[in-house]
């Protein structure tokens, strides 16, 4: 930690103690980086599809704090895997249960997470049904997008740390220009 000389957060329980004496509110995304098709043959060859973005893919789990400086990345996963299913294998979730006064934004991939802990875990709101587009007031729908701009603009500082590591991880010839 840059402002505490010494600090190391090297596991999630360390992070999610940290995040809890120090009143931190995390903020949890999942990255997809694209990657090169696995061998033929191979018996989970099929597990690198996602089906989001249509591509082989790897899948890794970030949490980061409000500045945009990444706490913890997780294991790297196939990019089949939902990012609900990272939460759990990886043991975010579990954590949330031991430290109830841990704070975190996600987005609406993690909405799963927000339910089970609605005190702790704050996603976007669901978008108003288009079916009483009619008799839905106006304020309603502009009050939705207003929250949602409002929220996606908490979690920015993540969607930060995913570029550094994007930056980083790009092949020397990219950089080069």
């Amino acid at each position: 930690m840059p402002q505490r000389a010494g600090l190391r957060l090297r596991t999630l329980e360390d992070l999610f103690g940290y995040a809890e004496a120090e009143g931190v509110t995390l903020r949890i995304d999942g990255m997809e980086t694209q990657v090169r098709r696995p061998r033929a043959h191979r018996p989970d060859r099929r597990a690198f599809v996602s089906g989001k973005r249509k591509q082989n893919t790897v899948k890794t789990t970030t949490i980061s704090d409000g500045q945009g400086r990444t706490l913890w990345s997780g294991a790297v996963r196939p990019g089949r895997m939902h990012v609900q299913i990272c939460v759990r294998t990886e043991g975010i979730a579990e954590q949330f249960r031991v430290h109830p006064d841990v704070r975190a934004e996600v987005d609406d991939g993690y909405r799963g997470l927000a339910n089970e802990f609605p005190g702790q875990v704050s996603a976007p709101p669901r978008k108003p049904k288009n079916r009483d587009a009619d008799t839905a007031p106006l304020t309603e729908k502009y009050g939705w997008r207003e929250y949602k701009r409002r929220q996606s603009s908490r979690r920015i500082c993540v969607e930060h740390a995913h570029a550094e590591y994007r930056v980083a991880s790009a092949p020397a010839i990219h950089r080069a220009t």
